[in-house]
Formats: structure tokens, C-alpha cells, sequence
């Protein structure tokens, strides 16, 4: 069976871990805070965080370059925001502090903090059309921007006509948190993309949405992206 290892040093480790339990069986997910943990994972959840603390932690935990290793051999990757980040091949600086030192993998160009603030966190549909024609709910918190995108790497999710979303392959990658809404499609869709087998009975359909006129709360988390 494949595992499925989730990066827990920093970060919205319990909500990815509580997306991904709905999904998988409880035997095919594990944290991954050592290499030798990283040794036994088939595909890897990079979480939001704080992108300069999880590059630390990466060093400080003997992580970052078999971690940098994997995804270049192909490691299939969710990574969101923070995440996002440290997959990137390039920053654009603006964001207000140093950027982090990369793992790479998706040639694509983000900067970090790419709307402002904690002030200017916010909630809107994103448009996913791999997985279906209803919009995705999409949670920006002090989000990134992806400003360029490189072949192979292909957009797939849309906030309007702004890039939100990006793939190559089994390596996923989005400015916004999947794993803060109700709705389990696209860590679905990822598993999908290189073990389906995990996914057998599980079905991939969104939880209800909060009753019209009440809405989520942006959470309130410090650290900058």
C-alpha cells in the first residue's frame, strides 16, 4: 500500500491530517518530521505555514536536501501556500522580508504575500475544472501570487483569470488552503493522480456548505507566509 507522509514540523498539520482521514485509509498516512520517514512515503503533503520557518526546519531536521532530492525524482507533492512556496523555482521579491532558500520543482514564479497582509486574507470561488464543474471554495490567508507559470507546468485553478493553482504531473501546488474548507475534491484528485487504489469507497463529494449568509472565518494566524 502506498503512504501517503505528511510534512509535520510547522504549520496547518491537523487540518490536512483531518482532510486527508476522510479520504484515506488510517494505516496509509503518516508525519513526516525525519528522512528516515521521508524514506517511506509515496507522495508528500507540504502544509501553509510560515515559509522561512519551514525552510529552517528543513536544515535544522536533516530534511531539505533529501526532501529536494524526491520531489526531483518525481515525489508526487500537495503543497499549499507556504507549501507552494518552497516548490517554487523562483521568488519575486517585494514581499517585505527575505525569501526562503527553495526545494524547487514547479517552475512557476510566486511572490510571497502577493495581496497585502492579515488584513487583506480572504475568501472567494476558485474554478477548478478537473474536478467539476461547481467552484471550489477557495481560503486565502496572507496567500502568495503566482506571477509566471513554465511548461510543463500546467494551470489548473482559477480565482477569475488569476492563476490560483498549478500541477506537473503528480505534483500539485496552490496559493489558497484546501485543507480549511468542507470540500475533500482536491486532495481527492491528488491521491488519484498516482495511488486511485487508496481512494476505493471513499467518495470524493463535498460536505454542505454553511448556510447561506454565514460564512467561515479567515483564520487569524500570525507567522507570515
Amino acid at each position: 500500500m502506498t503512504t501517503i507522509g505528511l510534512l509535520a514540523l510547522q504549520g496547518d498539520v491537523p487540518e490536512h491530517a483531518a482532510a486527508l482521514r476522510r479520504l484515506l485509509p488510517p494505516e496509509a498516512l503518516t508525519a513526516v518530521r525525519r528522512p528516515a520517514d521521508l524514506e517511506r512515503v509515496g507522495g508528500l503533503v507540504l502544509p501553509g505555514g510560515e515559509s522561512t520557518t519551514l525552510a529552517r526546519l528543513l536544515r535544522e531536521t536533516g530534511l531539505f536536501v533529501p526532501l529536494a532530492r524526491r520531489i526531483a525524482g518525481g515525489l508526487p507533492v500537495f503543497a499549499t501556500c507556504a507549501g507552494l512556496i518552497l516548490v517554487a523555482e523562483n521568488l519575486s521579491a517585494g514581499s517585505g522580508t527575505p525569501d526562503p532558500e527553495t526545494l524547487g520543482g514547479l517552475g512557476i514564479t510566486v511572490r510571497r504575500n502577493g495581496y497585502g497582509g492579515q488584513a487583506e486574507s480572504f475568501e472567494a470561488p476558485v474554478r477548478i475544472p478537473e474536478i467539476g464543474p461547481e467552484s471550489f471554495p477557495g481560503v486565502f490567508v496572507r496567500a502568495p501570487r503566482i506571477l509566471a507559470v513554465t511548461a510543463p507546468v500546467r494551470p489548473i485553478a482559477f480565482r477569475g483569470e488569476e492563476v490560483v493553482g498549478v500541477a506537473r504531473g503528480s505534483l500539485f501546488g496552490f496559493t489558497f488552503h484546501p485543507e480549511l474548507g468542507a470540500d475533500p475534491r482536491l486532495h481527492a484528485a491528488w491521491v488519484a493522480s498516482f495511488a486511485p487504489e487508496l481512494l476505493r469507497g471513499k467518495s470524493p463529494a463535498a460536505t454542505p456548505a454553511p448556510p447561506k449568509g454565514r460564512r467561515r472565518p479567515v483564520p487569524r494566524t500570525p507567522a507570515r507566509r
